[in-house]
């Protein structure tokens, strides 16, 4: 007997061969078949889904959990068209608490504002509070003189982290604006996290993700560096999943601060664990290195300079420092997962990439490039030669679009978040977010922007990168799959795949481009046990199908 049987669906199976399929039998979990296979099956559930549309669940192969479910506590400032309406709404929170209390926002957008805000408005807005404001990017912050001075920048007595930057007026004086690695002295203030309170976060994060269809997400980066939260980060996933609210399948990605070394000039974590420890529903995933920073905030490292003189950008440590960590968790026996936008940065990861082959080869690694923001043409049969997995982010094309467009200039938008060139040259292609860095995680939003590419400001970038719907749902099943050598497991509504299904009010492959993102979700399946939804579906008896 089955354990769930689902009638009456247009399933968009994923395989060529049979691309579609109307009824679908699960047991222990497992998909054990379609259609004929299963229809004559008695089950101990079945529901008859009313010709909705199923799809293999969702995956964001480049997300922060914890960091969204922190930032679902903080204040939203994604709304806030001027500097006025920012630091009004930072007062009107700092009325609501204690005058030692820190006022936490997170989403201000400088390009909407017009500039950054400044220490002395928030030092005012906050009423003396510590006020420490995230940029949308995370690649910025600004704070206002009460942390500054608790973290040694107003006096200089702290030093500035390689590869990070505090700005400073022509006077010398800090205005509060923090970029990169240099976020980290603010970090020190209030990491780490209790491992608790973490648990809230992604239990937080994790209701959110069921409701979108999201069956599985890489969580990029934790433990260290300041895109950790705690050396203990992973205990918080392991919490929230023995209290039962990690529904979500999870891969983490140690940041690289976290990793020493180990014997026989190996490096990794304690008790040699790397990436593929664990089990179905979390396990340890790539290593995280930062090679540079953001198009946004012109910290990306980049071979010309950034329109309007500003420079080449910075790479995250010394280039030798990078190239031999990369190599390091290439020889130990990990993935690498290299946050590399902008194509010196790039340039930097291939040939480190390329050594590490040469020199220690592992055929069928898949090491990735996180974002793959910039790529020249030249750099394309590289990536394709190493098999390497890019993972950009569509949704940047219509949240920050027309700042990456001024920041590059027309010539190089067309090397700005590909998608078609990746699969004309051989690559496959993940869809991720980088949420909350920019705007919405939704899936069905970043397979809209996949098939448009069209800025916030009208504009198209890159039109010859576009794709389809059905690659843009490839994208977000099998191809995110395959990034974490899971293709064996998931991507698919065949037998022998895990039972991760999203059910659809209507079929985003056919559906106007425009109205992909207003498609509904009516239920989410993890192991074939509804984490969403399952309290409106129409059950039937259990008995033959």
């Amino acid at each position: 007997m089955l354990d769930l049987l689902l009638r009456n669906v247009r399933a968009l199976t994923m395989r060529d061969e049979a691309p579609r399929a109307h009824t679908v039998g699960v047991l222990g979990g497992r998909i054990v078949g379609v259609d004929d296979e299963v229809a004559d099956l008695s089950a101990r559930t079945v529901v008859d889904c009313g010709g909705a549309v199923l799809t293999p669940g969702f995956t964001d192969a480049h997300n922060h959990m914890v960091w969204y479910g922190l930032s679902l506590a903080e204040l939203d400032l994604s709304k806030c068209r001027t500097l006025d309406e920012l630091y009004d709404t930072v007062a009107a929170r700092a009325a609501q608490l204690p005058s030692d209390a820190w006022v936490v926002g997170s989403q201000y957008d400088d390009f909407v504002l017009g500039r950054h805000p400044e220490r002395a408005a928030l030092d005012r807005a906050g009423g003396g509070r510590p006020v420490w404001l995230k940029h949308r990017s995370a690649h910025m912050c600004v704070a206002s003189s009460a942390i500054l001075d608790k973290a040694g920048i107003l006096d200089g007595s702290a030093p500035v982290p390689e590869g990070g930057v505090v700005e400073r007026d022509t006077a010398g004086e800090a205005t509060g604006l923090l970029a990169e690695q240099a976020q980290q002295l603010v970090d020190a203030l209030v990491k780490p996290y209790p491992v608790d309170e973490l648990a809230e976060a992604i239990a937080r994060a994790a209701k959110v993700y069921a409701t979108e269809g999201l069956t599985h997400v890489t969580e990029a980066g934790i433990g260290g560096g300041w895109i950790g939260h705690s050396p203990a980060e992973a205990a918080a996933y392991q919490l929230a999943r023995q209290r039962g609210e990690l529904t979500a399948r999870v891969e983490l990605m140690p940041a690289a601060d976290v990793l020493h070394p180990l014997a026989e000039e190996l490096v990794g974590l304690d008790l040699g664990l790397r990436s593929g420890f664990g089990d179905d529903r979390l396990r340890i995933g790539p290593m995280k290195i930062f090679t540079d920073g953001a198009l946004s905030s012109r910290t990306a490292a980049v071979t010309e300079p950034f329109e309007g003189g500003g420079g080449l950008g910075v790479l995250g440590d010394d280039p030798e420092v990078l190239r031999a960590r990369i190599l390091a968790a290439h020889r130990s026996g990990w993935r690498v997962a290299a946050h590399a936008i902008g194509d010196r940065a790039i340039d930097l990861t291939i040939d480190a990439f390329e050594q590490a082959q040469r020199e220690f080869p592992r055929p069928g690694v898949r090491h990735r490039i996180e974002h793959a923001a910039m790529v020249r043409p030249d750099q394309l049969p590289r990536l394709a030669a190493l098999d390497v997995v890019p993972v950009p982010q569509a949704r940047f094309l219509y949240e920050i679009g027309d700042t990456i467009r001024a920041a590059l200039g027309d010539a190089r938008v067309p090397w700005v978040y590909r998608h078609r060139s990746f699969l004309d040259a051989g690559l496959r292609v993940p869809a991720s977010s980088d949420r909350p860095c920019v705007g919405t995680g939704a899936p069905l939003a970043g397979m809209r922007n996949m098939v448009e590419r069209t800025t916030s400001g009208g504009v198209v970038l890159a039109q010859d990168e576009r794709v389809d719907a059905t690659e843009a749902l490839r994208a977000f099943t099998t191809h995110a799959a395959y990034a974490g050598g899971l293709e064996h497991r998931r991507g698919r509504i065949e037998a022998g795949m895990d039972a991760d299904l999203v059910l659809l009010d209507d079929d985003p492959t056919t559906v106007p481009s425009s109205a992909i993102d207003g498609v509904g979700v009516l239920a989410t399946f993890v192991g074939g046990e509804a984490v969403y939804g399952g309290e409106k579906l129409t059950y039937a008896r259990g008995g033959a199908g």
